[in-house]
């Protein structure tokens, strides 16, 4: 498991937790907006975080914390992910589990293990139009996957898009609202780029990315009639 970072302390990553988050090294997607590219994209030589040392810091924590969020980079990438999540669990911290569904067996058999608590996936725009989008290859029929394996669990979960252009318009959002017809929630994401470092900044410069709150009130219109609850964070 090879870990790029931890934020020791969320309000806001575990729905009604205090959680820290833990940041798995890597990713297979390339999204313009990433917030974690130095997450993403580590650089050639990097260790990361002793794995040793977040066991330690979590078992010191065990009075103040209430989940553990493992997040990335993908950490459905990792080859350890099953022990490391199978270590959090035996502190008695509930697991939940940031991906973006690329690997949907590893989300299976994780689910299976009863590893994880608690799912978000990001759906980052209609399946088919991933590629070239999100990344250079991949099989729409895998993202299409993970969503049914996540709704069929039984495992509470949500689901996530961040709204930018072109990567999202309003027949993507109807797309993604049939395919997780039924769920829980689903939130939209505005992108905030200028806060805080991001993968592709070049993105922003040349391209109209921007979604108004008007359109994306109007996204919300489109896909509350799919999900039990859809909210703009």
């Amino acid at each position: 498991m090879r870990i790029g970072g931890i934020q020791k302390n969320s309000l806001i990553d575990y729905p009604q937790k205090i959680s820290c988050v833990v940041f798995a090294a890597g990713c297979n997607f390339d999204c313009p907006y990433c917030h974690n590219p130095e997450i993403a994209r580590p650089a050639a030589g990097s260790i990361g975080l002793d794995i040793e040392d977040i066991v330690s810091f979590l078992k010191k924590r065990k009075a103040l914390l209430d989940g553990v969020v493992v997040s990335g980079g993908e950490p459905t990438l990792q080859k350890n992910i099953f022990d490391f999540c199978q270590r959090i669990k035996s502190m008695g911290y509930p697991v939940k589990l940031d991906t973006n569904g690329s690997k949907p067996h590893i989300v299976k058999a994780l689910i299976d293990r009863r590893l994880v608590d608690y799912i978000a996936m990001d759906v980052k725009t209609d399946p088919d139009r991933y590629t070239p989008l999100i990344a250079k290859e991949m099989d729409p029929a895998l993202i299409r996957s993970s969503i049914q394996i996540i709704m069929e669990s039984g495992v509470a979960h949500e689901f996530r898009t961040t709204c930018v252009k072109p990567i999202v318009n309003e027949a993507d959002i109807l797309t993604i609202a049939r395919l997780i017809q039924g769920s829980c929630l689903y939130v939209l994401q505005k992108a905030h780029f200028h806060q805080s470092p991001v993968l592709h900044p070049e993105f922003f410069q040349y391209n109209n990315w921007q979604i108004d709150a008007h359109e994306i009130e109007k996204f919300r219109t489109v896909a509350a009639d799919f999900v039990q609850t859809c909210m703009i964070r």
